[in-house]
């Protein structure tokens, strides 16, 4: 499979061709594994249908997961925005809703996609999907979006991590956010360009941030870390949008994020050994679900 070792490079390759970022992923990757762009495009779409069935049981269901420590938020959110007690707009607030969805499907144990990981699979889906919604888009438009996550995805796994036991929760939410943002940014009709702004925007506000999971488990504080990395690549893609560009180019700041990854204490990376982990009423949590 074919990987890229720049953004820029992408974003410049598909700006020289007048085309968006997808189109250029899809036909390397048609190439690249000798398949179709059609048999590419119907798989996506597979996994779009996964990520649309995730949000909808998320939403729809208060169950808790095994340990007790998620599930309901999800129900709670749309309550309230059915209540109308939105403070941010429909976009967002619906965003939030569905990223908390998908995280709580996965940590009960249910079918998501992990873009780019399990920990972070309700981001990309949660933006996408309140776009296609909010601006009556069409599943073909949402399918040829993954395509630009997908190639942005590959450059950040190649050249930094999308792993949180590797770079932190920097490298796992803030990737899937990076990957998000561009993908909404060409959905909504913006350049190649604008699209490496906003993937550039989304890392540079998450990084530091750590992978510290109560009790070791994907869900205190990684299922509102997807709202919050699904909100960081709204925030980030309409910035782009609005023709703000980040100062620091978007490979750079992949760069940062590895060298601050690898300077990262291990109890800082999914070890459960630091962080909220390490908190006193993490701590008990702990104790009482594994006794």
């Amino acid at each position: 499979m074919i990987s890229y070792d720049s953004v820029q490079e992408l974003a410049d390759k598909a700006t020289k061709k007048g085309k968006p970022i997808s189109a250029l992923v899809l036909a390397d990757q048609a190439l690249q594994m000798e398949r179709s762009q059609q048999d590419l495009i119907e798989e996506m779409n597979k996994s779009l249908q996964v990520m649309a069935e995730a949000a909808s049981k998320g939403l729809n269901s208060g169950s808790k997961s095994a340990s007790g420590l998620s599930g309901g938020d999800a129900l709670k959110m749309k309550q309230a925005i059915h209540a109308g007690q939105s403070l941010g707009g429909m976009v967002l607030s619906e965003t939030l809703a569905k990223a908390l969805a998908i995280a709580e499907v996965n940590a009960c144990m249910g079918r998501i996609v992990a873009a780019p990981t399990a920990g972070s699979c309700g981001i990309i889906p949660a933006l996408l999907l309140t776009l296609k919604e909010a601006y009556d888009l069409t599943e073909a438009q949402v399918v040829m979006s993954l395509f630009t996550a997908a190639g942005l995805g590959m450059v950040i796994a190649k050249k930094a991590s999308i792993s949180g036991a590797e770079g932190g929760c920097q490298a796992e939410c803030g990737s899937a956010a990076a990957m998000a943002a561009a993908a909404a940014v060409e959905l909504m009709g913006g350049t190649p360009q604008m699209c490496a702004h906003a993937c550039a925007i989304a890392i540079k506000s998450v990084l530091g941030l750590v992978c510290d999971p109560v009790a070791g488990l994907v869900e205190v504080p990684c299922v509102k870390r997807n709202a919050s990395g699904a909100a960081n690549a709204l925030i980030a893609a309409e910035m782009a949008l609005a023709g703000i560009e980040s100062v620091i180019p978007v490979d750079e700041v992949i760069a940062a994020m590895k060298d601050i990854g690898d300077a990262m204490p291990k109890t800082l990376k999914e070890t459960a050994e630091g962080g909220l982990a390490d908190t006193p009423t993490a701590k008990k949590m702990a104790r009482e679900i594994f006794r």
